[in-house]
This record gives structure tokens, sequence and C-alpha cells, in this order.
């Protein structure tokens, strides 16, 4: 894993991981052994229908903006 991930280990390093390595997969082993359920999801629509609502003007909402141009927000340039 170490020479996967470009990692330099001296072998103190090697052996104390590789330890803790197999300790990991045990739990992973001791995953499998816990039940399952099986129940199918209760899916219900979240989605709501569209409303129309009043919304700002177009001054309304260039009023703080801290800089505009031609009647829309200005930013900094990121080119």
């Amino acid at each position: 894993m170490a020479e996967l991930a470009r990692i330099d280990l001296d072998e103190d390093e090697v052996e104390r991981f590789a330890t803790q390595f197999v300790e990991i997969l045990e739990y992973f082993d001791t995953l499998e052994t816990v039940p399952t359920v099986e129940a199918e999801p209760d899916l219900t629509n979240v989605m709501r229908d569209d409303e129309i609502e009043a919304s700002l003007s177009r001054e309304d909402a260039l009023a703080n903006a801290p800089e505009t141009e031609d009647g829309y927000f200005k930013g900094p340039r990121v080119s």
C-alpha cells in the first residue's frame, strides 16, 4: 500500500502499519456477520410544484451591488 501511495516507510513503520491493516481487515470480516434486514424503502415524491412569485425588479436587485455594467452584476475577471 505504501508503494502505491508513494510513501517511504522504514521497516518498523511497515511492520506497525501491516499489523494495523490486518486489524482493519478483521473489522470488515466482523461486518459480514451483521444480519441484513430486507425492507423496501418508502419512496415519496419530495418535489414540489413550481410556484410563480413576485420577484425583485432589476433596479432593486442591483441596488446594493458593488459594481454593475449595462444592467448586470459585474464581478472580477477570472481569466
